[in-house]
């Protein structure tokens, strides 16, 4: 309840004062206690949902309603029947709002009754009707904001040496593709899956001779920038590449906003935000941390600022180390528009297959390598599987020609290539497709009822726990050492010794961030780090060790 009061302060009372032309705290009662937040809080929400549903604006008024829904939600989080219930109530009295997003005057993006709002991994962050998303890269709740806005001075105006908007055209053959580098947000999905068109480092930039037509045609749909389209006889072919989508806001990993199904974008004043030449207005990309030259849209600076997404907690799922829903699909896609369409011994058998087949197998990878009960929830389970194979009689050179050209695929999207990964994955295509041979028999009785598969990592070898070969040597991280004198504890002073990296290769012994598990082998750790086999990229300096031997002397202190 504490961090509550604290949002309320910077996300409700800053806003409003400030659009009250308030100079200081108001009179009267300025501390919340604990009590009056519980009960009041609630109250507080649905009276700003009112009233930001009958008056519209401004913007401070939809920030501070923004938070006051979150928070209302968060404190009820625990108990679902009330939560739901909460969320419903909240989601009729906005009913009548149109989805839209809004730039506040240097502060967060007001969304405003976005159907879906997803994560890098395709996952559903569960949108409030109204929302406040940090986009000045500093929030602790990424990807929503909780004021840090005001805190740091951000300021939403564009830079003017931000790259010139300007169309660039390039003639092909068969096709014309236009691009604007002024609206590029470089997140390089052209490059990377077609890089013999979208050259990063050759001029001229694009060569549309260098792919198929449909190639060009796919890329330039799947631009999330809005920077790329194509022309046939010298007339844009606008209404082809912008596709008709639900809206939806993508939260990306380490990037931007990426929002597609014409969500009206909004500048602070109301009016339409002046796009590029050339933009799209079904999907585009909105800057997330805070330094874009032509604001609010990305311009790539993400990547030259280090920006990122604080580290998961926990080890990653097959399916989110893959990157999640939206690689799976990628996969899929690739795989079946390519080169099953292609192959003369599997394109007869899948030549009757539902439009939305990719989609179907995406989700059921996705649910076999840890993700969420897509498949299941969506088509039926594994009885839904099991019966797609059942009587096919299918053959053995099909299956080895389906995990072949799968594996290239998944090459040709970039899914992640390090061997820990790719075994896990090659060692369940073969299984699955072996299993799916088996059960497609004339005498096959599988048996029913059973789960879908959960796969995982093999004999838990991790990527993230192995030292590469070609990895850069990683530098001795600064950490503050104790004085001769200072009395030490184990959380400040012997945890930051330990990065995640020695965390993770020694996690099938014991846990180097736990503090049980560090005294109880003290002097086994001690050894290793004397003898220099631990970590297992370089040597301790004698200084650190000493820290560690000084704090096991005394006892091992919490």
């Amino acid at each position: 309840l504490a961090r509550a009061a604290g949002r309320l302060a910077a996300s409700v009372v800053r806003p409003l004062t400030a659009a009250l032309g308030a100079h200081g705290p108001a009179s009267g009662r300025n501390e919340i206690t604990d009590d009056d937040l519980r009960a009041e809080l609630n109250d507080l929400a649905r009276d700003a949902t009112r009233l930001r549903a009958r008056v519209g604006g401004p913007p401070a008024l939809l920030e501070a309603t923004a938070a006051l829904q979150d928070l209302a939600c968060q404190l009820v989080a625990e108990d679902a029947e009330t939560l739901a219930a909460r969320r419903r109530e909240l989601a009729e009295l906005m009913v009548d709002a149109a989805p839209a997003i809004q730039s506040a005057p240097d502060g967060p993006y007001l969304v405003t009754n976005a159907p879906t709002l997803r994560d890098g991994l395709g996952l559903s962050l569960e949108p409030l009707p109204q929302l406040a998303l940090c986009r000045c890269g500093a929030s602790e709740s990424k990807p929503f904001c909780d004021g840090s806005h005001a805190q740091i001075g951000f300021r939403g105006a564009k830079e003017p040496e931000r790259v010139p908007d300007r169309v660039d055209r390039y003639d092909g053959q068969q096709i014309e593709v236009l691009d604007n580098r002024g609206t590029c947000a470089h997140s390089g999905f052209c490059t990377d899956r077609l890089p013999t068109v979208f050259r990063a480092s050759e001029e001229p930039f694009v060569a549309p001779s260098g792919g198929r037509v449909d190639e060009i045609v796919r890329a330039a749909r799947d631009c999330p920038s809005g920077a790329l389209s194509y022309a046939v006889g010298g007339v844009e072919a606008r209404r082809q590449v912008d596709q008709e989508r639900e809206p939806a806001i993508e939260v990306s990993r380490d990037g931007p906003y990426r929002v597609s199904g014409a969500i009206a974008l909004v500048d602070a004043d109301g009016r339409p935000e002046p796009r590029n030449a050339g933009a799209s207005l079904e999907h585009y990309s909105l800057c997330r941390c805070g330094q874009s030259r032509n604001k609010p849209f990305c311009t790539g600076m993400h990547w030259h600022v280090d920006f990122h997404d604080p580290e998961p907690a926990e080890q990653p799922t097959l399916f989110q180390w893959a990157g999640g829903f939206p690689a799976l699909l990628r996969l899929t896609r690739r795989f079946y528009e390519t080169y099953v369409a292609e192959d003369p011994l599997l394109a007869p058998l899948f030549a009757r297959m539902s439009p939305d087949h990719p989609e179907r197998v995406a989700a059921w990878l996705g649910e076999v390598f840890g993700g969420p009960r897509a498949y299941t929830e969506r088509y039926g389970g594994y009885q839904r599987m099991i019966g797609q194979h059942m009587g096919k009689g299918l053959q053995e050179e099909w299956r080895a020609r389906w995990v072949q050209l799968l594996t290239r695929a998944a090459d040709d999207v970039g899914l992640p290539a390090d061997p820990e990964f790719r075994a896990a994955f090659a060692a369940y295509l073969e299984w699955g497709s072996r299993i799916a041979v088996e059960n497609s028999g004339p005498d096959a009785k599988p048996p029913p009822q059973m789960p879908v598969p959960r796969w995982w990592w093999v004999c838990d070898a991790y990527p993230w726990s192995r030292v590469a070969a070609m990895a850069p040597e990683e530098p001795v991280a600064e950490v503050a050492l104790p004085g001769p004198d200072a009395e030490l504890s184990y959380a400040e002073h012997v945890k930051p010794l330990f990065r995640r990296r020695d965390r993770d290769s020694m996690s099938f012994v014991f846990d180097l961030w736990s503090r049980d598990d560090v005294a109880t082998h003290a002097e086994a750790i001690l050894e290793r780090l004397r003898a220099g086999t631990m970590p297992c990229d370089g040597a301790w300096p004698t200084e650190r060790i000493a820290v560690l031997e000084r704090w096991v002397a005394a006892g091992g202190p919490a």
